[in-house]
């Protein structure tokens, strides 16, 4: 009896506990806490010439066999450290590596890179970098060039070099340029062998200085920026090629207008230049080749216009055959496609079809095929494909299959690749696969890092709107109940270049919609036209009018939600970033009434104050426009405001720059509109960040809460 009372008290404590666990609720704080991320390997890498890969497991970097799933140490922190004390180095975690080959990899630490042979277990010192602004590394060479003080430096085995001069005062080398549009995001190109160095240069003289206030001094000190608004004068872009042989630079003779775009540079294996070009009304590109020695356009290989805009993200992929053949993604059948370029062969369209190729992943190992990422199965998907270029009708193979989002690594080498999988279900998953499918070892899951929070359902669904289909992503209260009334709150993007719902961990979202859901709210988005992966005739809807189109799909996105009976109709409201702060105080201004509330971030207020690159493809220049950018400048609209507004801007933002929000305030004292609250982060840029973070979101939250 007593050891009866004894189970039941024991049953009835564990129960207890159960029901504490699956009772937590998420703050502020847990919405930002990497503990409740989805845990990932730590720099995975296949090893060359090897079925193992590398991960970094806590003090140690290890090989990791996929079939047994078992670890050998490469090295720990405090070996590698006893080698590293020949040099006066050290390492205070393992550092990521690069693998050059089966037996050596390399690394930096402090203003040192290293090589690392496996075999005797020793690393030797192959370059001084010092503390670069940008690097840029030739994995083959491994020479180092690097970016301080505006000018560009080679480290070699000859030692270090300066090899501009004239670098600062407006003129910028190495770096992005084109406001990283155009999927530039770098500045300084090696050629296969690592001996010659293609780089930006960029004169920003003609380019209007834009001042930026900061607060951490007495008294506060100014900052300039180059900021080309739309319409006014751009930099000017040259590309130059240092060779490391004869210490020699040439730039390339690429005449034209000084604002033209020079976009996606890539070295071919004939050691010639490619470049995409692009005018600045961003409606013709040329695929041009340039000669690397003197700096002359060697051909024109082809050219692509449209009414609206080009936009070329990717250089040629080139076959790795040394043949000169490459791959080129293009949009020119409406969806972004590849194609294969052959001498003077008419280009071979590879993959087909109303859908999105997003990523090329890798050729196979015989060269005549290729991996690559697509939306073929749907928008909010990504799977791995393989096909064939040589066969005279390409069949396309999916080698991905479960739904959800893949990342594929292949290991030609061992025919293997890794799948890291993720849906709104499963945080993260890592399997081993033969190259035809076969599993060999899922080596990885992430437990659900969640798992002991109350939350609610996560609904994706389609609905017709305006004639187009769009997707809809929905978070419901924990407990849920459909004969009670519920306020919602929108979150909303709505430009270009971004998709807010995807099959991956929570719908793409993060933890601060469970969080709103916890307290009560439904929180709702929509991925109108304008957005991402859904075909170039869906993302250019929106051409020379931003924010009407996207407007008309979000009204109707509600109105759809709107007819449930647990949607308080009363009590909605809208916050978004960016593209997404326009887009907020564009649904609160221009529709006044329909949202009672409202939290914009770093808005674009007038898209004249916007830069050139971007706001120019969408809208053309303000001269030629005129009515589109009067339509969309939310300075007219400021005294429509009902309901509250919050405004939340960084003080330091170079991207939508603080002037925008400031003009809205000054408008709305204009106008006697007493309903927008503003809100300032000092030091921060266009995302607020960091510690921060978690305040940022706090005050969205209980703007929300005190108003809806």
């Amino acid at each position: 009896m007593n050891m009866n009372i004894r189970n039941l008290a024991l049953v009835f404590t564990a129960t207890f506990a159960l029901q504490t666990v699956a009772q937590e609720r998420l703050s502020i704080q847990d919405c930002f806490n990497p503990k409740y991320f989805p845990t990932r390997l730590k720099s995975v890498q296949w090893i060359p010439n090897s079925h193992k890969f590398s991960q970094i497991t806590g003090d140690a970097l290890v090989a990791t066999d996929p079939y047994s799933n078992t670890n050998d140490t490469i090295f720990t922190v405090s070996q590698l450290n006893e080698t590293l004390s020949l040099d006066n180095a050290s390492v205070k975690s393992v550092p990521v590596v690069t693998w050059k080959d089966e037996n050596n990899l390399w690394f930096i630490t402090g203003d040192k890179l290293f090589n690392y042979t496996i075999g005797t277990n020793t690393a030797v010192l192959k370059r001084r970098i010092g503390n670069p602004e940008a690097m840029e590394i030739s994995p083959v060479s491994l020479n180092v060039a690097t970016v301080e003080g505006d000018n560009i430096f080679v480290h070699s085995v000859y030692g270090s070099r300066k090899i501009t001069e004239d670098g600062g005062n407006g003129i910028v080398y190495g770096q992005a340029v084109h406001r990283n549009e155009f999927g530039i995001n770098g500045g300084m190109f090696w050629n296969t062998d690592g001996t010659k160095l293609a780089f930006y240069r960029m004169d920003e003289k003609v380019v209007t200085p834009y001042p930026l206030i900061h607060v951490n001094k007495r008294p506060a000190t100014e900052s300039e920026i180059k900021y080309p608004m739309a319409g006014d004068s751009s930099h000017t872009v040259t590309i130059g090629i240092f060779n490391t042989f004869t210490e020699e630079i040439v730039y390339l003779k690429t005449e034209g207008p000084y604002d033209q775009y020079l976009t996606n540079i890539s070295w071919g294996p004939d050691g010639l230049l490619y470049l995409a070009w692009v005018n600045r009304d961003q409606n013709k590109m040329q695929l041009r080749r340039y000669n690397a020695s003197n700096g002359k356009l060697d051909k024109v290989l082809f050219e692509e216009t449209h009414e609206k805009y080009v936009e070329p993200e990717h250089g040629p992929i080139f076959l790795p055959d040394n043949s000169g053949d490459f791959l080129w993604f293009s949009e020119r059948d409406g969806f972004d496609h590849l194609y294969l370029y052959s001498g003077s062969k008419a280009p071979k369209q590879i993959t087909s079809g109303n859908w999105e190729v997003t990523r090329f992943i890798s050729f196979d190992k015989s060269g005549d095929a290729i991996y690559f990422e697509a939306t073929k199965e749907s928008p909010l998907e990504r799977h791995a494909y393989f096909v064939k270029l040589k066969d005279k009708e390409p069949k396309i193979k999916r080698i991905t299959t479960l739904a959800g989002t893949h990342n594929v690594i292949v290991n030609n080498s061992a025919g293997m690749f890794m799948d890291v999988f993720s849906s709104r279900k499963e945080p993260l998953k890592y399997t081993v696969y033969k190259a035809d499918g076969t599993m060999i070892k899922e080596v990885f899951k992430s437990p659900n890092p969640i798992a002991d929070f109350e939350l609610g359902e996560i609904k994706i669904e389609p609905i017709l709107v305006n004639g187009t289909a769009l997707y809809t992503r929905t978070f419901l209260p924990p407990n849920f109940d459909s004969k009670t009334k519920y306020p919602v709150v929108v979150y909303v993007y709505g430009g270009p270049h971004a998709q807010m719902i995807t099959e991956s961990w929570l719908g793409g979202a993060n933890l601060w919609f469970h969080y709103m859901a916890q307290n009560g709210y439904i929180v709702y988005t929509v991925d109108n036209r304008g957005s991402a992966h859904k075909g170039l005739a869906f993302e250019n809807a929106t051409f020379r009018q931003l924010g009407t189109v996207e407007m008309s799909d979000q009204i109707a996105a509600l109105a759809y939600i709107k007819n449930f009976p647990y949607v308080d109709s009363n009590r909605i409201g809208i916050h978004g970033w960016s593209f997404g702060g326009f887009m907020t105080t564009s649904l609160m201004t221009r529709t006044p009434g329909l949202y009672k509330v409202g939290v914009a971030g770093g808005p674009v207020i007038d898209w004249k104050y916007y830069e050139i690159m971007y706001t120019e493809r969408y809208m053309d220049r303000p001269q030629e426009n005129p009515e589109g950018y009067e339509k969309a400048n939310l300075l007219k609209y400021a005294g429509n405001l009902q309901g509250h507004l919050l405004m939340i801007h960084g003080t330091d933002d170079d991207v939508v720059v603080w002037q925008h929000s400031l003009m809205y305030i000054k408008e709305n004292v204009k106008n006697m509109n007493s309903n927008l609250d503003y809100f300032v982060y000092p030091g921060h840029k266009h995302n607020v960040i960091g510690p921060d973070r978690a305040h940022l979101y706090k005050k969205i939250s209980q703007y929300f809460f005190d108003y809806l």
